[in-house]
């Protein structure tokens, strides 16, 4: 769903650039405490959310570039909020999609620079707001167990993504540059992208439930719906202290080999499973083509990247051209993810009230 240059015009697009500005601004003041604890239990995992959001942001765009056919001639891609919002938080979620996209959009040309507002708005805080309130919603009514994690976090990632063709409605209502009538755009849009939440939903379950079936405690949405540790004390159950780790917290070695089976597999999708992708176009390409939207597109201002439209120029081999772009994306949105979150926990921690003893 990135809009390229030329879908809105000028005036709508600086507005949607100012939206999307402070929002990111405000998520960046939310990470702070997601990333660096804040007022949050002791042991609540939060410390393990920095390294967790950089991978987040890097499997992100590799799975966004595997599009999986949904109708004829029409194809989907993961958006990605809710993914980002369930597993390391709303705020941190919203700053993973917009480092993907702001990467997609400046090293490969996908997603217009002058629509980058647009696209930050409809696809990073869209669906991460709409998926994290209705995931929040649902845990809140279903029985407390990882089951339910799943389950919600199926049905948030399934309406975030017409959610998402919506405010692209909207926002086109408002700025479209072609004489487009609103209901034909509103009516493809939405029955399209109902189709690609299935997709959506599913990648987003099925990655949650993975990790969730390694390290629960590092699924920022099931914080506090587990049971609590329990010890057996004069033949007794109780529950633990406080300080007293749970299992899968213990195992300090364990967070690193989650980041390493993630990145791993980010490589592979990108570096490889890329290749067999569907290439139709995807939902808003398809219908901007069907229903004249497109009109009016103009050419990317990075068109001429050695890295544009996802394959390293000057190699004829069309499989290692797109599947060393695939791993350069990957590596590059995982340095510069990490970077900015590292940042953000690093200000909050340096920020953090130092309390000296009183003389005695």
């Amino acid at each position: 769903m990135h809009v390229p240059d030329g879908f809105i015009n000028a005036p709508v697009s600086a507005v949607t650039g100012v939206v999307a500005a402070t929002a990111v601004a405000v998520s960046l003041r939310g990470a702070r405490r997601e990333l660096g604890g804040g007022s949050q239990a002791p042991g609540a995992g939060s410390e393990k959310t920095a390294p967790l959001a950089g991978l987040v942001a890097a499997f992100i765009f590799a799975v966004q570039m595997l599009n999986f056919p949904v109708a004829a001639g029409t194809s989907g891609h993961l958006l990605g909020g809710a993914l980002a919002a369930i597993l390391v938080g709303p705020y941190t979620g919203v700053l993973c999609v917009s480092v993907v996209l702001l990467m997609q959009g400046v090293l490969f040309a996908d997603g217009g620079l002058t629509a980058l507002g647009v696209n930050i708005t409809d696809m990073a805080i869209t669906t991460t707001v709409v998926a994290y309130l209705l995931f929040r919603g649902l845990v809140t009514v279903l029985p407390r167990s990882r089951r339910s994690v799943t389950a919600a976090s199926f049905v948030a990632a399934l309406f975030s993504v017409p959610a998402a063709a919506l405010v692209f409605t909207a926002i086109y209502a408002l700025g479209g540059t072609t004489d487009v009538p609103i209901t034909k755009v509103l009516t493809a849009m939405v029955g399209v992208h109902l189709l690609i939440g299935i997709g959506e939903a599913a990648i987003t379950a099925l990655t949650v439930g993975a990790v969730l079936a390694v390290r629960p405690d590092l699924v920022y949405g099931a914080r506090g719906l587990t049971a609590p540790l329990k010890l057996r004390v004069g033949g007794e159950l109780i529950d633990a202290p406080a300080t007293v780790p749970a299992p899968d917290a213990a195992r300090g070695g364990s967070t690193r080999k989650v980041w390493g089976i993630g990145i791993v597999t980010a490589l592979l999708l990108a570096g490889v499973v890329s290749f067999y992708a569907s290439a139709s176009p995807d939902g808003l390409e398809k219908v901007a083509h069907d229903k004249g939207i497109d009109t009016k597109t103009t050419q990317h201002a990075a068109s001429d990247s050695p890295l544009a439209d996802y394959s390293v120029k000057d190699i004829g081999d069309a499989r290692l051209a797109g599947g060393l772009a695939g791993v350069i994306g990957v590596g590059a949105t995982v340095v510069v993810g990490s970077g900015v979150f590292w940042a953000v926990r690093r200000r909050r921690t340096n920020s953090a009230p130092h309390h000296t003893p009183e003389a005695v």
